[in-house]
């Protein structure tokens, strides 16, 4: 029996055994952790680097153009005369001639209100008429026998004259009866509602057997040919506006445009609105119906070489105006600009901007004195309006 040996050591090779450290080899779990560690780094490198790396900026590159200043309100088309008629005299509408759409002329009935009692005093004074112009005949009769005899001297020189004057008496009594009947008559034609003018009727809010009174709206004529255009503009902006300045016009809903101008401009501000009334005629003939609403641009002024940018790349437009400016080494630069204070899509730039500076578009993502990553627009805006 051999003497006991002693075992070897646990870290003594085997015969034939490899150290998997030695010769390169890991276990499975060993690579799983070595490849989370791998993927922990990167992402640290990759947050880290979009940490550190500037940020993207949209900047649009300033290019002074043509640009209108111009002014969009919405008016309602009219008739060039409108006319609102209403009875002098309360009372029943008995008959109605004309209904909304009829074409009538100057001076055509269109209802009457019931006269009655206007009517009888009108025969009682045409009766009256008819008495006095009978008693001026036999008081004329009277003169000519009188004054027959007097030429014969059977009756005295003031029997003559007392005929005389009872013919002249007698004659202004017929003057007087006339006018009279005249009036009469007048106050009761007052009752037969006449059109005032020619034109076609837009509004006929009665019926016959209503009860009216001298406000009632009975009918609304607008003439047959010319038509008005009435916008309410904002005084702050109609003190710019002039008769003669040239407007594009069209239905709204539409896209197709006529050309109009300005023909008056209302002295008196609308206290109820703010607004004055602006007028506008078509610069043809159109037939627009009465009460159509209109979409206008007003232009106002034509600027050379002007510098506009949206209004959202404008930081405290209100207070105070400022946008950022990308510099030649991409830094972020705050700038302070005077817009010109006027409504429309894109701010008109009055100072603080010149042509080739860089403007980032959305500012409110950006701390000042940053640096960026300037990015051009893809689309350049389209040269404001002014609207």
């Amino acid at each position: 029996m051999q003497p006991n040996q002693a075992a070897p050591p646990p870290d003594a090779a085997a015969p034939g055994h490899q150290d998997p450290v030695r010769h390169g080899r890991f276990s499975s779990k060993t690579r799983l952790i070595l490849g989370a560690a791998l993927l922990a780094i990167i992402a640290i490198a990759v947050i880290a680097f979009q940490r550190l790396r500037p940020p993207q900026v949209i900047v649009e590159t300033i290019a002074p153009s043509t640009v209108e200043i111009a002014l969009a309100v919405v008016g309602r088309a009219r008739p060039g005369a409108l006319v609102d008629i209403k009875s002098p005299n309360a009372g029943q509408i008995i008959r109605v001639f004309r209904d909304d759409g009829d074409t009538v002329a100057a001076d055509e009935p269109l209802a009457i209100v019931r006269s009655t009692v206007e009517q009888a005093q009108n025969d009682a004074d045409n009766a009256r008429a008819a008495a006095a112009r009978a008693e001026a005949a036999r008081a004329k009769l009277a003169y000519e026998r009188t004054r027959a005899l007097a030429a014969d001297r059977f009756v005295s020189r003031a029997a003559l004259d007392e005929a005389r004057a009872s013919m002249l008496s007698a004659d202004a009594a017929v003057a007087a009866a006339v006018a009279q009947g005249r009036a009469t008559a007048a106050r009761t034609g007052e009752f037969t509602i006449r059109a005032p003018m020619a034109g076609t009727v837009l509004v006929r809010p009665i019926d016959s057997g209503q009860v009216v009174s001298t406000e009632t709206l009975l009918f609304q004529i607008g003439s047959v040919q010319g038509v008005e255009i009435h916008a309410d503009v904002d005084e702050t902006y109609a003190d710019a506006l002039r008769p003669g300045m040239a407007a594009r016009a069209s239905l709204s809903g539409t896209a197709t445009q006529f050309a109009a101008r300005v023909i008056e401009v209302s002295p008196r501000v609308d206290a109820s609105t703010g607004g004055r009334l602006v007028k506008l005629v078509p610069d043809r003939a159109t037939g627009i119906p009465s009460g159509r609403s209109i979409d206008i641009t007003i232009v106002v002024a034509t600027r050379t070489q002007a510098i506009t940018i949206p209004r959202q790349a404008i930081r405290d437009a209100t207070t105070d105006p400022t946008v950022l400016v990308v510099d030649a080494n991409d830094i972020a630069r705050a700038r302070r600009v005077k817009l010109l204070a006027w409504p429309s899509s894109n701010a008109i730039i009055e100072r603080g901007l010149a042509a080739g500076d860089r403007v980032i578009l959305s500012p409110d993502t950006i701390e000042a004195s940053s640096r960026v990553r300037p990015v051009a627009h893809a689309t350049n805006h389209a040269p404001s309006s002014g609207e």
